[in-house]
């Protein structure tokens, strides 16, 4: 007869785990000898590593007991069953691995793949990263809240990067983003903005300036992300309005005089 330290040592566990065992009803608890001490017998060395496999296995401890009972039909059944539920279980763990290691790639936090890809490629560009950091920025709650639309807008923001126009205009607007709220360079700068965005307007079509086609209450929010990260935006926005033209993730036209929403930069909009 064993010591329930002789039990767990033959059986690989700890007394602690056999005390465990005991109170989840796995194992009987055999009665006391005359010295007040559970005495086990080899049947028991037995079950206890029959329940220490199973759980070792990942079974869990409320199953251990069915399929200590089954036959060898419902026993082959049950494995199946938790086979299937651990490979779901893997394949989710999986998942979540693969998650965490994006967060440590800074972009990747939020972000889908081809969004990723276009900041890189802005970077690779020589793009200012604070432009990039504003991109990044407004890009994560457009793409949350259209995600079905992402794969459109990347493939039109590829084609608009490789026009050189373009890549001029957005280093003309890092060089703006330098400049304090009262340098007269910023209004220069403004100048040379106003010339690239109605050139391309007029040469390719008002689409190709504003193609998102983003709510004006969404918009708004991503022009407060972008004010928020580089706060001279704001007021190369408003010098942009004075040469005909407003908005900063929607930009169009300002409307003539007199129109509707001529007070309001997004009123054209709504």
């Amino acid at each position: 007869m064993l010591t329930i330290g002789e039990l767990a040592s033959y059986a690989g566990v700890t007394v602690r785990a056999v005390r465990h065992y005991h109170a989840k009803g796995l194992l009987p608890e055999p009665e006391r000898d005359p010295s007040g001490y559970r005495r086990y017998d080899a049947g028991a060395v037995i079950e206890l590593i029959r329940i220490r496999t199973l759980a070792q296995a990942g079974v869990p401890l409320t199953r251990v007991r069915e399929l200590l009972r089954a036959d060898q039909e419902e026993f082959a059944a049950a494995v199946a069953d938790i086979d299937e539920r651990l490979r779901a279980e893997i394949e989710q763990r999986q998942r979540h691995r693969e998650q965490i290691a994006r967060l440590a790639a800074g972009d990747h936090l939020a972000l889908p793949p081809e969004v990723v890809e276009y900041l890189d490629r802005l970077r690779a560009l020589g793009i200012d990263e604070r432009i990039v950091q504003v991109e990044r920025d407004g890009w994560i709650p457009l793409a949350a809240h259209s995600p079905e639309r992402v794969t459109e807008w990347m493939a039109r923001k590829h084609e608009q990067i490789a026009d050189p126009q373009l890549i001029g205009f957005y280093r003309t607007l890092s060089q703006a983003l330098e400049r304090t709220a009262g340098d007269p360079r910023l209004v220069e700068l403004a100048d040379e903005l106003a010339v690239y965005i109605t050139r391309m307007a007029d040469e390719r079509g008002e689409d190709y300036v504003d193609d998102t086609g983003i709510a004006p209450p969404l918009a708004k929010l991503m022009d407060t992300l972008a004010f928020d990260t580089v706060p001279p935006a704001r007021r190369l926005i408003e010098l942009l309005k004075e040469r005909g033209w407003t908005g900063w993730t929607k930009l169009e036209r300002v409307p003539a005089r007199g129109a509707a929403g001529d007070d309001d930069p997004g009123q054209a909009a709504r």
